[in-house]
């Protein structure tokens, strides 16, 4: 089953939970929820009424933990702590998973510093095994590990849930990536014209340097044809001269 099939029936599961759970019992449901191996998004879970309703109550924390998961790293739990639940160790890992792909979401190498200091690790072989065991073979990320340069070449990223103000962006990212398409169109579009009017050109002066050489190959011919038969006239009239002599 692929990443995006399981990821759509785990999400229903948990939707339909959260609709039917309140208190404590939706604590629950939210901590098992943001603990799944499999799970990555969690918008679709925040939307339901009963999640909305955690606000101000005393499970509150739990909601702030879901956002959490939906749209923060390790590095914010770690500046916040004290604010939320204390993390399981499967929520520890999806965090640290989420923050690798909260980083490629802007860039395509990561150097390993970058990454180890983001996730705590404290060596590059832990770093590398987390990549590859947790990341990779989860199929959130693919890429290439370079140890000679200490980066990770990112090739693919699933994407995270959109933060708030995030659609808006991403809405502007691609009308202003529209119209650069559009303008990039247009010049090729340009440069096909005049690239097809340089061939023109360029067509029509090969026809003038052909029918230029035919010109002179005719008038060499003729020129050739002309002095042969001079020479052919001017040795008749030596001949002849010659048998009048004789005679």
């Amino acid at each position: 089953m692929d990443i995006e099939h399981k990821q759509a029936e785990l999400i229903g599961h948990f939707v339909k939970q959260a609709e039917t759970h309140r208190g404590s019992a939706l604590a629950n449901v939210i901590v098992e929820a943001t603990s799944d191996s499999s799970l990555f998004a969690f918008s679709e879970i925040l939307a339901a009424p009963n999640v909305s309703e955690l606000q101000g109550t005393e499970y509150s924390v739990f909601l702030d933990m879901l956002r959490l998961f939906a749209h923060g790293t390790w590095s914010d739990y770690k500046s916040n702590a004290g604010c939320l639940p204390q993390l399981v160790p499967d929520q520890v890992r999806k965090l640290k998973q989420l923050s690798v792909l909260t980083l490629a979401e802007t860039k395509k190498v990561l150097p390993y510093d970058q990454l180890m200091l983001e996730i705590d690790v404290l060596n590059v072989r832990e770093l590398e095994d987390f990549l590859i065991n947790e990341c990779m073979y989860a199929g959130i990320v693919r890429g290439k590990l370079d140890q000679l340069r200490r980066c990770f070449e990112v090739q693919f990223a699933a994407g995270r849930d959109l933060r708030p103000g995030q659609l808006g962006s991403m809405i502007q990212t691609l009308t202003n990536w529209l119209a650069t398409s559009d303008n990039l169109l247009l010049s090729i579009q340009e440069k096909i014209k005049w690239a097809d009017m340089t061939s023109e050109v360029d067509k029509k002066h090969k026809k003038e340097i052909e029918d230029r050489v035919e010109e002179v190959k005719k008038s060499l011919s003729l020129k050739l044809h002309t002095v042969s038969r001079q020479t052919w006239s001017s040795k008749v009239m030596k001949r002849s001269s010659t048998l009048n002599l004789v005679e």
